[in-house]
């Protein structure tokens, strides 16, 4: 039977070596590599992109003894729920730089030095895994950050890998059974709703590995498949990165003319005068829209930011389903929504911080006039 080599664990058996060493654990991580951790973990890092999300999500962010730099820079704009609730992330040592590119003598100065390395996106970017390994000597475990969509399977193994490597197991199965359970009560409340019935939507300035203009979209947006949304960009197909990540012509934007446009609020960080916000304001093409014309523009939060933020996700589908469905989300109050979801997985409410970050355009018609 060929193995799953997302993150499957294949033993958890204890074997103690004849050298005395402190007694292992065999896994099998993301890419397949068989690694020994210690028994008992205590002590981590986090290196790649939305790695030090997942371990927050567990309730173990105290487990970390250092982080990589962008946790210590200081922005205008922060759209990680899980740094807005953990500001002791700022002022931790520095074992290397963002999204996997760790530096090995800063780890091996770690004091105390972490017992487990776990990296996201090992594949695609950053420091090897093996040579990380190697070179410092501590277990590297990678995992696969996926997504709520069609790897949805490989972020919860992820997350029960990262569990059985900490003793975290109870805490992984909540925070799955939660993000399932929000994502069934989306869905149950948009269904079966006639064609006729859903107004046609587009979502600009989607962040993708930094900031991007009013053309930035992506045709898989999770909120509004959640919700069962008429995503117009939808219509347009593709595989893999074209579903995560598309530049849309403006000339299809207006043959669309969408009667609802999102805007990602990520795109602020382009500044005043290149934002996608400034695009809807002063383009002509653009005002011409028929949402533009009716005041039909509304904020969301950014949520590609240093990876997918599930949290943002699931919080930005409700209030898209409040928006285009009312009466099926009429007990649903979108900001106290997203304040029990963040809760629940960083541990403390940061809608009113991430809405003042973001000029408190978030869940609210943005004046484009």
């Amino acid at each position: 039977m060929k193995i799953f080599m997302h993150s499957l664990i294949v033993c958890l058996l204890l074997v103690s070596s004849a050298s005395g060493k402190e007694p292992a654990r065999q896994m099998i991580d993301a890419l397949g590599r068989v690694v020994d951790v210690p028994e008992k973990v205590e002590r981590v890092i986090c290196s790649g992109s939305g790695c030090l999300r997942l371990l927050t999500y567990l309730q173990a962010q105290s487990m970390a003894v250092a982080v990589d730099d962008i946790e210590s820079r200081d922005r205008n704009f922060e759209a990680r729920p899980y740094a807005l609730a953990n500001p002791q992330f700022k002022t931790m040592p520095i074992f290397g730089g963002f999204r996997g590119h760790d530096n090995p003598e800063l780890i091996l100065a770690l004091e105390p030095q972490p017992q487990v390395i776990f990296k996201t996106y090992a594949s695609s970017m950053g420091f090897p895994p093996d040579d990380l390994q190697n070179k410092t000597g501590i277990p590297v475990i990678t995992l696969d950050y996926g997504n709520l969509g069609e790897k949805r399977a490989q972020l919860y193994q992820s997350l029960r890998v990262m569990a059985d490597v900490l003793g975290k197991q109870e805490r992984a199965g909540k925070v799955i059974a939660f993000m399932e359970g929000q994502i069934a009560e989306l869905k149950k409340r948009t269904a079966n709703i006639p064609e006729k019935d859903r107004p046609t939507v587009f979502i600009c300035g989607v962040a993708f590995k930094g900031p991007h203009g009013y053309q930035s979209t992506e045709p898989a947006y999770p909120p509004f498949t959640f919700v069962n949304a008429n995503n117009l960009a939808g219509s347009m197909g593709g595989t893999g990165r074209d579903l995560q990540h598309s530049t849309i012509s403006k000339e299809k934007i207006l043959e669309w003319d969408p009667q609802i446009l999102f805007l990602d609020l990520s795109t602020l960080q382009m500044g005043d005068n290149a934002s996608g916000l400034y695009e809807l304001r002063n383009d002509p093409a653009y005002r011409n829209l028929t949402a533009v014309k009716n005041g039909h523009v509304y904020g969301l939060l950014p949520y590609n930011w240093y990876t997918k933020n599930y949290g943002s996700i699931l919080a930005n589908a409700y209030y898209a389903g409040k928006l285009l469905y009312p009466e099926r989300f009429a007990d649903v109050q979108p900001e106290e929504k997203a304040d029990e979801i963040y809760r629940f997985l960083v541990g403390k409410d940061v809608f009113t911080k991430m809405d003042t970050i973001f000029h408190q355009l978030a869940y609210k018609p943005v004046p484009v006039k």
